[in-house]
């Protein structure tokens, strides 16, 4: 079979979702493309699977870490770039794939349904308009619309991949909101991942470890370095920081011997693996990896976000680590590493969600669902 996998470029757990189905239907002998824009296409292409540029689908506008999606949306619309629908069309008219796959990129769905190509929406989120709540009369219209809008896309697609556990597990839960017939056709994958635990050498780090991923530049800064002050209060516990390429880890002054700061990390599974927990946002992806490598977090999700509020809820609630924000200090933060490291309860449930997520095998659940319109 011929398969177009698009690919929203607005954050890199599309894209690594999106390379684990890619790599799992090559291996299976499919012809695979990609269709992707900016640094996600990059990654894609060197992950050795063939790419197409296309336009990108939606312009993020915020500032202070917080997301304006009504100003988005407005950019967006200014822009033009809804009229990329053109030249999707004609790309799947060169390539002609047998069906599309689309990670919460409209325009390669709305394409491949006109031209009567099945097509499968992965999404991790249906509430969109959570966004517009009490910010004005303006905003509930926009809300209202994107609401529709949503609504309509599920209705046509031939599948809703949701790539996450099943209920009553699904991390995404709260995030998730379909009318009755499309929970019909909804269809809970597993996480998707890039990486297995099974195939991932474990990095030589000394335990116990924290990886930390929230990263120290603009709004994150403070709670980035309350976690630095936290690892000087205890230096039994390792930690292992990502700062992010815009941050100079001189600029931080004096560090604990217990932590290490590296800017950016190729493939973090390695380090995942050799960690006692993770600290992080609440983007689902992340939250993905943690689980299915048997890892606790404490998640530190974006102001005003509801999409990661709602992440960082359910994993609290579930058992699986501690929801904590920006007003934490750093003694807080190491009483929640200390429970989550040695507790034993947290480490049998993770070890639940690990095995699970084993079994669900997500890319291979996704390319089992693609190959029944082959056959």
């Amino acid at each position: 079979m011929k398969v177009m996998i698009f690919v929203c470029g607005e954050g890199l757990g599309h894209t690594s979702r999106c390379i684990s189905i890619g790599r799992e239907l090559a291996s299976a002998g499919h012809d695979v493309h990609v269709g992707a824009y900016g640094y996600s296409k990059e990654l894609i292409e060197r992950k050795g699977l063939k790419t197409h540029k296309v336009p990108s689908e939606i312009t993020l506008v915020g500032k202070a870490g917080s997301l304006n999606l009504k100003k988005s949306i407005l950019a967006t619309f200014k822009r033009g770039q809804f009229l990329g629908i053109i030249k999707i069309r004609k790309l799947l008219k060169r390539t002609k794939p047998d069906v599309v796959i689309s990670d919460s990129y409209f325009m390669g769905m709305l394409s491949a349904k006109s031209r009567g190509i099945p097509c499968y929406l992965i999404v991790n989120q249906s509430n969109m308009e959570e966004f517009f709540k009490g910010k004005g009369v303006s905003s509930k219209i926009v809300a209202e619309l994107v609401k529709k809008s949503y609504t309509g896309m599920f209705r046509m697609a031939d599948k809703v991949i949701i790539p996450d556990f099943p209920l009553p597990h699904t991390v995404c839960r709260k995030n998730l909101e379909f009318r009755k017939k499309t929970w019909e056709k909804v269809f809970f994958s597993g996480p998707l991942i890039g990486k297995t635990f099974g195939e991932t050498k474990t990095r030589e780090l000394q335990r116990p470890h924290v990886l930390c991923t929230v990263g120290g530049f603009g709004y994150r800064e403070p709670i980035f370095r309350k976690v630095i002050e936290a690892a000087g209060l205890d230096s039994s516990i390792n930690y292992t920081l990502l700062s992010g390429p815009s941050v100079d880890p001189a600029s931080l002054g004096e560090l604990p011997e217990n932590v290490t700061i590296l800017k950016f990390i190729d493939d973090q599974f390695p380090y995942m693996k050799a960690s006692d927990l993770v600290i992080a946002p609440g983007g689902h992806s992340t939250m993905m990896e943690a689980l299915s490598f048997g890892v606790p977090m404490i998640s530190v999700p974006d102001q005003k976000h509801s999409e990661q509020q709602n992440n960082a809820f359910v994993i609290e609630e579930d058992g699986l680590g501690k929801m904590m924000d920006y007003s934490a200090s750093p003694e807080d933060i190491l009483e929640n590493v200390r429970l989550l490291i040695s507790d034993e309860k947290y480490r049998n449930k993770l070890a639940e969600m690990r095995e699970m997520a084993v079994e669900l095998n997500g890319p291979k659940a996704v390319r089992l669902l693609v190959e029944e319109i082959g056959n």
